[in-house]
């Protein structure tokens, strides 16, 4: 079990450093293809002292701007990154959700930070790049250079998203030094049991050895992160649910609170 291609995208407004050297330790770690992409698009539309108008001038000074940051970028990657792993670097002046998700098809898994920014030209939206790639999102804290995922909560709802990321996941949870498969039980319900039962069977099959959890209280996801934090994860695998063109997510709003709280690693799929 392993990834073969990973991509790591870097953001133009933030330091590379630091995820740069994450993506180097999970290749090392897989064995994988690395490979690094950036990308800012120039919004159409300009501020002048005359209101919102079209400004080539203005624009193409921006374009330069963002590529000239895109060359620095590169310029890091490549510094960083040893011979002795494979790896590429793409870049484009367009928008970064949609050139990381066109590219997502090369990979088995995409790597990102979760703090980017609201600005939709120059940071990845992570909710539709979760919902609309077709591909596994591991969203990185703030400012960490590894994803050890020795502790993994897999935060588990008996839904097709669910079972997606834990098949995605199972890389990561075959290293891990302790699997914890948990579920939010709202109604009591012997049938929360029989599904933990057969998950945990599951990755039996599979050589990891869970140990099951059936949380009690409201299906949150603050509820969740407070039980992650309780057994000192670095890692929840999540299913992500929701509607990315509306921006509207399901279970009790987890997915939205997975994807705003930057303070653990988050393993999102679809």
């Amino acid at each position: 079990m392993s990834y073969k291609s990973i991509i790591l995208n870097l953001a133009v407004d933030a330091p590379p450093t630091s995820m740069v050297k994450l993506g180097i330790e999970l290749a090392e770690r897989f064995g994988t293809h690395l490979i690094g992409l950036a990308a800012a698009d120039v919004p159409p539309l300009v501020a002048t002292g005359d209101g919102m108008v079209y400004e080539g001038e203005i624009m193409q000074i921006q374009r330069t701007e963002i590529e000239k940051r895109l060359a620095e970028l590169r310029a890091e990657f490549e510094r960083l990154v040893p011979a002795s792993i494979s790896s590429a670097w793409g870049q484009e002046v367009c928008n970064p959700t949609r050139f990381l998700s066109v590219s997502a098809r090369a990979a088995d898994l995409i790597v990102t930070s979760g703090e980017e920014g609201e600005n939709v030209y120059r940071a990845v939206d992570v909710g539709s790049l979760a919902l609309g790639t077709g591909r596994p999102v591991l969203v990185a804290a703030s400012n960490v250079e590894h994803v050890l995922a020795k502790t993994v909560l897999v935060a588990w709802k008996d839904t097709r998203e669910a079972r997606r990321a834990i098949a995605d996941a199972l890389p990561f949870l075959a290293r891990a030094n302790e699997v914890i498969l948990a579920t939010i039980d709202t109604d009591r319900s012997e049938s929360a049991r029989y599904s933990l039962a057969d998950v945990a069977a599951y990755l039996k099959n599979h050589g990891i050895m869970p140990q099951t959890e059936l949380l009690t209280g409201e299906a949150d996801g603050d509820h969740l992160l407070a039980f992650a934090r309780s057994i000192h994860a670095d890692l929840i695998v999540s299913g992500a649910y929701g509607h990315s063109r509306l921006r509207e997510w399901a279970f009790g709003g987890v997915t939205r609170t997975l994807i705003e709280d930057n303070g653990i690693n988050r393993f999102l799929s679809y």
